[in-house]
């Protein structure tokens, strides 16, 4: 145990090293901290300025080193346990400087079980999004997400809208920035009558892509599935900047022209004398369904998963007889 005297030194030792410290003078800031501990080696502050020092040299591995030495000090002689907090933080902020996110972020935890502070819960949660960021980027594998875009491919060809979707969405986390791998997953939502998903799907794929015209023509039909004529139309007419002779474009910009001044007395006379929409009405199951969409839009969910469903709740939909948004 120091005495009184020797306590004394230690401190005028700190006071020359801090005086050094501000004036960027390192070195001469390291030899007063570490004759501070000559005179009193029980006190963890010396040990946390010099760890301070070393961090300023970007000599990381030894502040973390002095960090350490400041944590066995501190327990040995019950150090106030925001001191200990500090030798924490500033080793997470070390592995940081190192790019070794893992473990800044189990000792800014460490730091956060001895003391609770805004700053460093900011910092454990950065370190969180650049490891997640970090584990997206080593996850990213162009052939991987081919395999997986091909499963997703003949799923969808059977019918298996939602075995399909996961096959695209483990494509898309392979390769994000593939825009057709979203237009074909908002193909499947558009099987399975998750207007919104595919809508969102066909933003991003023409976002990340705007000469992917099939991206414009699947926005568009969707759009027009929701009843939003007038902004199906801009997709439309996107899609017919890219190619001005395309068939689906130009269908479905004549069909949006003429809803957009449509009377909706008269869509709904000229969808009732559709005979493929009079038999989707007379099926009794399928008026049970649309009973419970009007009660429940929510429960309509599992019948979704039907094709055969979607196919019919998509064909009212598209002729105006329902809606669901």
């Amino acid at each position: 145990m120091a005495t009184q005297e020797n306590k004394q030194l230690a401190l005028k030792e700190k006071d020359l090293g801090n005086t050094a410290y501000k004036k960027k003078e390192f070195e001469t800031a390291l030899q007063h901290y570490r004759t501070a501990l000559t005179h009193d080696p029980t006190d963890i502050t010396f040990h946390n300025n010099i760890a301070a020092v070393y961090f300023e040299q970007k000599e990381f591995k030894k502040c973390i080193e002095e960090c350490e030495k400041a944590v066995e000090v501190g327990r040995e002689n019950r150090a106030d346990y925001k001191l200990i907090a500090k030798a924490f933080t500033r080793t997470g902020n070390a592995y940081r400087k190192l790019e070794d996110y893992k473990s800044a972020k189990t000792y800014f935890e460490k730091s956060l079980s001895e003391h609770r502070t805004p700053e460093v819960k900011s910092l454990l949660s950065d370190t969180e999004k650049k490891i997640k960021e970090m584990e997206r980027l080593a996850y990213i594998d162009p052939a991987k997400a081919e395999e997986e875009k091909e499963k997703g491919n003949d799923y969808f060809k059977q019918g298996d809208y939602s075995t399909a979707v996961k096959h695209y969405s483990e494509a898309i986390k392979r390769n994000p920035d593939d825009a057709k791998l979203y237009s074909n997953r908002a193909a499947c939502y558009t099987k399975l009558a998750a207007f919104d998903l595919g809508l969102k799907d066909c933003e991003t794929c023409c976002r990340l892509d705007e000469t992917f015209i099939k991206g414009w023509i699947r926005k568009g039909k969707i759009l027009q599935v929701m009843q939003k004529s007038s902004e199906a139309l801009t997709a439309y007419q996107k899609a017919l900047e890219i190619d001005p002779n395309n068939a689906e474009a130009l269908e479905g910009y004549r069909a949006c022209t003429m809803a957009v001044h449509a009377d909706p007395k008269e869509v709904w006379k000229k969808a009732m004398h559709d005979p493929e929409v009079q038999q989707i009405l007379k099926d009794p199951a399928m008026r049970v369904i649309l009973e419970q969409m009007q009660n429940d839009p929510k429960a309509v969910q599992e019948h979704l998963k039907n094709p055969q469903v979607a196919s019919k709740i998509q064909k009212l939909l598209e002729s105006g007889i329902i809606q669901i948004y």
